[in-house]
C-alpha cells in the first residue's frame, strides 16, 4: 500500500484545535485515490504530482477560506478493488471533505457507490462517459469523454475521406466503454466499423488482432481505444507489421510517455487531446493559453518533466473543488456539491467548463484539439 499525506498543520494549529474556535481553523481535507503504480501509472503519477504541487502553492498563498489544505492520497495500483477500499478509508477514517481522484474508469466506478451513499462530492479524473451518464448526484469529472474522442476522430476521418474503420479496443473499463460509444456514434458520421477486435492492457503482443484488421477488405483506418502501455504495444506492432493505414488513438494516450514507449512507430498518429499538449502553439487570443502555459511552466520547473493531459485533469479537478468551496463559503458537503454543479466559465487545461444539473462534466466537443505526432512531438492539425 502506498500512502502519502501532506500535513499542513503545525503545533500552533493543533493547540487551537482545543479551543472553542478550532472548527473555523481546521484544515480542509482533500482525499484522492490515484493509480500511481500499475498499468495506469503514467496517468496517475502526474496526477499525484500535480495535486502535491498545487496544494502546496495554495497553502503558500494563504489557503482557502483562511484554512490550509490537507491532502490525503492513496495508490490503488490500478486496482478497482483497492480503490473501493481506499475511498472507504478516506471517508470513514480520514474524514475528508471532498474527493479529487479516480485515475481510471474502473477505479472510479468502484468508488461511485461508496461516494453516493456517503454523500460526499467526488470529482473524477477518468474518461468514460458512464461516470456521468446517467447523472449521479455527487459525482463529477474533468476529462473529455470517450464518446467525444470517437466523435472528434470521426470528424477528422470524414475530412480525409475515410469511411471504413477497424476498431481495436482494450478490454478495460475505459476501452470497453470507448468501444460502445464508438459503435454508437459511427453512423452519425457516416462511418462503418468493418473490423472489431480487443486486447488486454498487459498483452505484450497484439499482432494477431492487427493482422485480422489489416486483412479486412476495404479497411481505411485504425482507431485504438486504450490507455497506459497497451496502446504503445499496439503502435509498435503496427510498425513491425508494416501497417501504413491512418492510425488514430483516443485521449487515453495524451502523454509524452506514449511517444517514448512507441518510438518511431508513433509518427503520424492522430488523436484528440486537450490544448495543454500544444500550449506554445496556441494563438495569443486563445482563452486557455495563459492557463496551460502557466501550468506547463510550474510543472516543468518543479519536476523537470514534460506535462501530460492527465496531470492537467488533476489541476482542473482541484481548482474546480477549491472554487466551489470558496463560493459555498463552507466545506458543508451539500453546499459544495451544489457549487460544483453551478461551475460556469471555468477555464481549465481541458477547456472551458460549464456544468449544470444535467451535465456533470461541462465540456463540449470544441474543448478537444486534433493533434498529430510529427518528429516525436505533438503538432496541431489544421
Amino acid at each position: 500500500m502506498f500512502r502519502s499525506m501532506l500535513r499542513t498543520t503545525g503545533f500552533a494549529l493543533a493547540a487551537l484545535a482545543l479551543s472553542a474556535g478550532a472548527q473555523a481553523q481546521a484544515p480542509i481535507k482533500i482525499g484522492s485515490v490515484l493509480s500511481v503504480t500499475g498499468p495506469a501509472a503514467f496517468l496517475g503519477d502526474p496526477e499525484k504530482k500535480t495535486l502535491d504541487l498545487y496544494v502546496e502553492k495554495i497553502n503558500a498563498a494563504g489557503g482557502v477560506l483562511g484554512r490550509r489544505l490537507e491532502l490525503y492520497t492513496y495508490d490503488d495500483g490500478t486496482s478497482a478493488g483497492k480503490a473501493n477500499t481506499f475511498v472507504k478509508r478516506l471517508i470513514e477514517e480520514d474524514k475528508v471533505d471532498i474527493l479529487v481522484g479516480g485515475t481510471t474508469t474502473g477505479s472510479t466506478m468502484a468508488m461511485v457507490p461508496v461516494v453516493e451513499k456517503a454523500q460526499i462530492p467526488f470529482i473524477s479524473l477518468a474518461g468514460a462517459v458512464v461516470i456521468i451518464e446517467p447523472v449521479k448526484k455527487w459525482v463529477f469529472k474533468t476529462p473529455h469523454t470517450d464518446r467525444m474522442a470517437a466523435e472528434k476522430a470521426f470528424e477528422d476521418m470524414k475530412k480525409r475521406g475515410i469511411t471504413r474503420v477497424g476498431l481495436l479496443a482494450e478490454n478495460s473499463g475505459f476501452g470497453q466503454s470507448g468501444k460502445k460509444e464508438t459503435l454508437a456514434v459511427a453512423g452519425k458520421y457516416g462511418m462503418q466499423i468493418v473490423a472489431n477486435e480487443s486486447y488486454g492492457p498487459k498483452d505484450a503482443d497484439v499482432t494477431t488482432q492487427l493482422t485480422k484488421i489489416k486483412n479486412t477488405a476495404g479497411v481505411q483506418a485504425i482507431l485504438v481505444f486504450g490507455f497506459g502501455q497497451g496502446p504503445a504495444v499496439v503502435t509498435k506492432n503496427m510498425g513491425q507489421l508494416g501497417i501504413t493505414l491512418p492510425h488514430y488513438e483516443s485521449h487515453g494516450v495524451a502523454s509524452e510517455q506514449y511517444i517514448k514507449l512507441s518510438g518511431r512507430a508513433a509518427e503520424g498518429v492522430r488523436l484528440p487531446a486537450a490544448a495543454l499538449l500544444v500550449a506554445d502553439a496556441l494563438p495569443k487570443n486563445d482563452p486557455q493559453k495563459p492557463v496551460v502555459v502557466g501550468y506547463e511552466k510550474a510543472y516543468k520547473a518543479r519536476y523537470k518533466q514534460e506535462v501530460s493531459t492527465f496531470g492537467g485533469h488533476a489541476y482542473d479537478g482541484l481548482m474546480i473543488a477549491v472554487g466551489a468551496i470558496k463560493r459555498a463559503k463552507s466545506t458543508d458537503k451539500a453546499k459544495v456539491r451544489d457549487a460544483i454543479e453551478r461551475t460556469k466559465g471555468f477555464i481549465g487545461t481541458g477547456g472551458v467548463v460549464n456544468m449544470s444539473p444535467t451535465d456533470h462534466m461541462g465540456l463540449d466537443l470544441s474543448a478537444f484539439r486534433m493533434l498529430e505526432i510529427r518528429n516525436g512531438t505533438w503538432t496541431l492539425v489544421n
